[in-house]
């Protein structure tokens, strides 16, 4: 099955500032894929060029089967797209705003309202369809501008920026019927963003978009993968007292060869290994009389990732103490 989104080397410039550089790109349909970068990255260049609303300097954007220069008013057709500044009618509810938009797209009179009142349900806004826009939070206009992009039942849905200015638990409301709708909808989303906690809640994949160049795509744990490799997995053990000789438990591991280093630090025994051995070490230590307290292990999410690509595009130093680690079972001292 061919990419619903196929982007093949697309550059736009303005003047000398150079805001999308060869840009390739596939998303398949189905996924939630997440285009993630900060502010004048070029990330809303890139889907204004999508949709066929500017024209690219050259390469192509290839979007539900039609190229995107070609034929725009196709891609419009299939394409849902919710910018970032959304505009109602005030004076109009907003059941009458998502009615102006359905006939807009040319949608049949007949059922049209009971359609309308359904994905005003849809998205969580049953209750105040009947209200004035100008009375909705924004967080309530996010919802309003995701049911104007699906009346139309498009094939993808573009949404720039759709968490921007929503408080947390908004966030969180809109984020989970986003996933929602493409459980129960089959939904392909691209999702423009420069929220990395937002990305990496909802999406499957992620792009990461710097200066105008994509320098990675994948879900989580194959960027993590590509870019932590070499320094291994790192696996904290704390006892529940200190070892009874150190020297005597260290010895124990020395022959593994999984195991990079380790290290004895009062009651916490530290691994840096080439692969998953945690059962196989916990059940060692056991064996060897030690109680265990908690186990951790090294979590490298969406923060560290991007950081770290960021850093080697642009120099930036990382912190090292931003790692998380994931606890594995137990509690762990702060």
């Amino acid at each position: 099955m061919k990419p619903i989104i196929d982007l093949k080397n697309l550059c736009k410039s303005y003047g000398s500032h150079i805001a999308v550089d060869k840009l390739n790109l596939q998303i398949e349909r189905g996924e939630i894929f997440g285009l993630l970068g900060p502010n004048g990255a070029g990330k809303t260049t890139s889907i204004l060029m999508m949709l066929g609303l500017t024209e690219p300097d050259s390469g192509s954007a290839i979007v539900c089967g039609h190229d995107a220069s070609r034929d725009p008013i196709e891609v419009k057709r299939k394409v849902g797209y919710m910018p970032d500044n959304l505009g109602f009618y005030p004076q109009l509810t907003g059941l009458e705003n998502l009615l102006y938009i359905a006939r807009l797209n040319a949608m049949p009179e007949k059922g049209i309202a009971e359609y309308a009142r359904g994905m005003m349900e849809l998205v969580g806004l049953g209750a105040a369809s009947d209200k004035p826009a100008s009375t909705y939070s924004r967080g309530m206009k996010q919802r309003l501008g995701l049911a104007e992009v699906l009346i139309k039942a498009p094939e993808l849905i573009i949404l720039d920026e759709p968490t921007l200015g929503i408080d947390p638990a908004g966030v969180k409301e809109f984020l989970e019927l986003i996933k929602s709708l493409q459980r129960e909808q089959g939904l392909t989303v691209l999702l423009s963003s420069h929220h990395l906690h937002h990305v990496q809640q909802v999406c499957d994949r992620v792009g990461i978009f710097v200066e105008g160049k994509l320098l990675a795509t994948g879900d989580l744990p194959t960027l993590s993968s590509e870019l932590f490799a070499s320094t291994g997995i790192e696996i904290l053990i704390q006892l529940t007292r200190l070892p009874k000789d150190a020297d005597a438990l260290k010895s124990n591991f020395s022959g593994w060869p999984e195991i990079n280093s380790m290290n004895v630090n009062g009651d916490r025994l530290q691994f840096n290994t080439t692969g998953e051995i945690t059962p196989k070490l916990i059940r060692r230590i056991i064996e060897l009389g030690e109680d265990i307290r908690a186990v951790s292990q090294k979590q490298y999410g969406l923060d560290e990732i991007y950081e770290k690509y960021f850093e080697n595009n642009t120099n930036i130093t990382l912190d090292n103490e931003s790692i998380k680690r994931k606890p594995l079972f137990g509690n762990r001292r702060k």
